[in-house]
């Protein structure tokens, strides 16, 4: 199977999983709590931010939660979507092969990686690494989310790869170490980091 095309992603996916509250996966309020989460774990480790990547930025929720906890960080929107990226002035691009003159301190994947064909999965992961100097914060459904029922199938894009949750880490693990709650660390930051702090130690 192919990685999900450009097309699907349009005013009608839009407004099926952002803008209809009875079918919208997006909950603003989860995202400023995820968000003072990831922002706040980065603020006790000292991670510099200064450049942030949001990688299939979606409507831009992330936009505000960075603005409210880096206030002097710049905000690179980055969407597949045509139809995003004309309605807000995103930039167009894929997280599979979307190149920056320099990398960034805080890159934010969230929901992107599961439409992803294993081969553009793989690549995928490692352009992270390429794409961050800092910190990588990953969203994705693994195939043990649906195995241990805890996916809710009306509100959940049937489109998805069902990629093993190893698939992911071990992706990630070449540039990265594991925080925990989808926090990752560059191995290019030069940060202490307490061998209980690492999923699986340093």
């Amino acid at each position: 199977m192919k990685s999900a095309s450009a097309t699907i992603f349009d005013e009608a996916y839009y407004q099926r999983f952002y803008f209809d509250k009875k079918t919208s996966v997006v909950d603003p309020e989860h995202i400023a709590r995820l968000g003072a989460f990831v922002c706040s774990y980065l603020q006790y480790l000292r991670v510099p931010v200064h450049r942030v990547l949001d990688v299939g930025c979606g409507i831009g929720l992330w936009r505000d939660v960075v603005a409210r906890h880096f206030p002097d960080a710049s905000y690179q929107g980055v969407e597949f979507s045509d139809y995003l990226c004309e309605r807000y002035g995103w930039e167009r691009g894929s997280v599979v092969d979307y190149q920056a003159s320099k990398p960034f301190d805080l890159v934010i994947c969230q929901g992107v990686l599961p439409y992803l064909s294993p081969p553009d999965l793989k690549q995928a992961l490692h352009n992270l690494g390429r794409l961050s100097r800092g910190a990588l914060y990953v969203e994705a459904v693994a195939r043990e989310d649906y195995e241990r029922d805890i996916i809710d199938d009306e509100l959940t894009d049937p489109r998805m790869f069902r990629h093993r949750a190893a698939l992911y880490r071990r992706g990630l693990a070449e540039h990265f170490t594991e925080l925990g709650g989808g926090v990752w660390l560059s191995r290019q930051a030069d940060l202490p980091l307490f061998a209980l702090e690492c999923v699986g130690g340093p």
